[in-house]
């Protein structure tokens, strides 16, 4: 088997076999108000991926070797690559970012350069098809290139891996007979205990989920004014309701029973008043009238 091939059937299966459990670091970052692209998240994410990659390459890669190579590698398969393909990537990955960023400018400029000639000298090209002339023009370049160098890449995770296989020990058996093999292996030899473990792990990271989980209500600061604010109305009580206008129309009753005790005695004063008036002025009636005297000097 090719190195390429050996470095690509060993590198994808252990992407995908580590990348549901770095989604749930991932969850858990976020939670915890921390972003796993940036800053303090992007290296606690790194740091918690180590052993799971450790242990997704050493799964992956004892398959591909048993399944497709016929082979057992030795024990800790899994550290003992994934040291070395961490050397390889620390040194070729950003060589491949210097690499692919160059040639992008560098195919950027050459593309603009000629469709500026070809706009001067031979016809106007509209804005549309402009775009979209560059875009497959460099575009295309910069394609080329990086695939060829993660072809580079998978070389190289492949040459290392093939040390690994060179010193692996050879499998008898027919293909069924090697998957059996590796079906057991597979099966933990504690059943019960894997299981608690796993279950207990999960109620672990549920509850640190939703502890860590920041209140995402919006809520305004303490000086704010509130101004229009909506009253809302409790529930309407029936029972409540119903004792509350007992109460009123009780206080009502009562206090018209005094309106009308009030308006009674005032009705009774104005009666007394009016009689009294009465009287008087039939006392200044029946007063006598004092004769005038006569004027004094005579005819």
């Amino acid at each position: 088997m090719s190195n390429t091939k050996l470095g690509l059937l060993v590198s994808w299966p252990t992407f995908w076999t580590g990348f549901p459990i770095k989604m749930l670091i991932c969850f858990m970052l976020l939670a915890g108000g921390l972003h796993p692209w940036s800053g303090l998240g992007l290296e606690l994410l790194l740091l918690l991926s180590i052993p799971i990659d450790i242990w997704a390459l050493g799964v992956c890669s004892r398959t591909v070797f048993l399944e497709r190579l016929n082979v057992d590698s030795q024990p800790g398969i899994g550290l003992r690559l994934w040291w070395k393909w961490a050397l390889l990537s620390v040194i070729y990955l950003p060589i491949l970012y210097i690499v692919i960023t160059t040639t992008t400018s560098v195919a950027k400029s050459v593309t603009a350069s000629i469709i500026a000639t070809v706009k001067a000298s031979i016809w106007e090209i509209p804005v549309a098809e402009q775009i979209s002339i560059e875009l497959v023009m460099w575009g295309s370049i910069a394609s080329a290139v990086l695939i060829l160098l993660l072809i580079g890449w998978m070389w190289g995770l492949g040459a290392l891996a093939q040390r690994e296989v060179s010193a692996a020990r050879k499998k008898d058996g027919n293909f069924e007979e090697i998957v059996h093999f590796w079906d057991l292996l597979r099966i933990p030899a504690d059943q019960g205990l894997f299981l608690t473990a796993f279950t207990f792990s999960g109620v672990v990271l549920a509850f640190l989920f939703w502890g860590i989980l920041p209140e995402t209500t919006p809520h305004p600061h303490d000086e704010y004014v509130y101004s229009n604010v909506l009253k809302v109305e409790p529930p309407l009580k029936a029972l409540k309701v119903l004792k509350s206008a007992e109460k009123v129309l009780k206080k009502a009753e009562l206090t018209i029973v005094e309106l009308e005790k009030n308006e009674a005695k005032e009705n009774a004063l104005v009666k007394k008043d009016d009689k009294k008036k009465k009287a008087e002025e039939i006392k200044v009636e029946k007063k006598p009238t004092t004769p005038k005297e006569p004027s004094k000097g005579g005819s």
